[in-house]
Parts: structure tokens; C-alpha cells; sequence
């Protein structure tokens, strides 16, 4: 997976999460959870949107801020399921609870894409990819992977 590549443009940013997202494939078990981090603004829901575009979903793919997360049906691909978190919101990881957090990040079908991972760090299972968006003075956006 490429590390630290900088797009210029919104195509540029969205063509980048769909060449993301064709590299994912399910574990044996669990989830596949994907942790996005950026300030405010950064892109996090973007690449969410570039990613689901590319795994075949047709919905609009909005922000999960204020319902904290939005599941769409994957229609292609080995996974079944995309589940968009916005941590936000809450406080802590036990917050995650009502979100059924512990059974979607079960299923081998599913990615997981939770934003702000930094504040529900203590109920999250072990990371599969962590996303870093650094938005730059110029409007372009430097994405790392780890």
C-alpha cells in the first residue's frame, strides 16, 4: 500500500480512495476496520464517499455526524457490508455499544470506516489500516497509510 501521496484536486482525492478500497480484502474473521483521521474538514467522509463509490454503492454516501454511523449494502466485491462511523460525537469507547459496535466488527463482510478514532481508541479492536488525511495551505491533501 502507497504511503503519503498528495492529490490536488477532488478527482485526485477520490480516484485515490477507490484504488484504496480495490485493495481491501476480508480476513478470515472480523471485520475490516479502517480509521480515518484529519482535522475538521480534512476529506475523512470524502475518501468514505471515493471508497463506497468504488465498492458499487449508488446512494449518496453523507456524513454520519449527527446519526453517528450509516450502513450501505455493498453490491460487488467480497464484502458485503461498508459501516461509516463518526466518533465525533461521543466521548469514549463505550459509546460505541449502541451502535451494535461489537457485532458489526464481527462479520468478515464488512469494512468498518471510523472517523475520529482517537476518541473511542480504548474499545477498538487491533486497526487494519489507519488513514491520516493532512489537509495543506494550498487545498490539496496528503493521505498516509500505516
Amino acid at each position: 500500500m502507497r504511503s503519503g501521496i498528495t492529490v490536488e484536486s477532488p478527482e485526485a482525492f477520490a480516484a485515490e480512495a477507490g484504488a484504496f478500497a480495490r485493495s481491501l480484502v476480508p480476513k478470515e474473521s472480523g471485520a475490516t476496520l479502517v480509521t480515518l483521521s484529519g482535522d475538521l474538514g480534512a476529506g475523512k467522509t470524502t475518501f468514505t464517499q471515493g471508497l463506497a463509490k468504488a465498492l458499487g454503492v449508488s446512494e449518496p454516501v453523507t456524513s454520519p455526524t449527527f446519526v453517528l454511523a450509516k450502513s450501505y449494502h455493498l453490491p460487488e466485491g467480497p464484502f458485503k457490508k461498508l459501516v461509516h462511523i463518526d466518533a465525533y460525537r461521543l466521548t469514549e469507547g463505550k459509546d460505541l455499544a449502541p451502535l451494535a459496535f461489537s457485532e458489526v466488527i464481527e462479520d468478515a463482510e464488512t469494512i468498518v470506516m471510523l472517523e475520529w478514532p482517537e476518541i473511542v481508541a480504548d474499545a477498538l479492536p487491533a486497526i487494519d489500516v489507519a488513514v491520516s488525511i493532512l489537509m495543506l495551505p494550498d487545498g490539496s491533501r496528503t493521505i498516509s497509510y500505516a
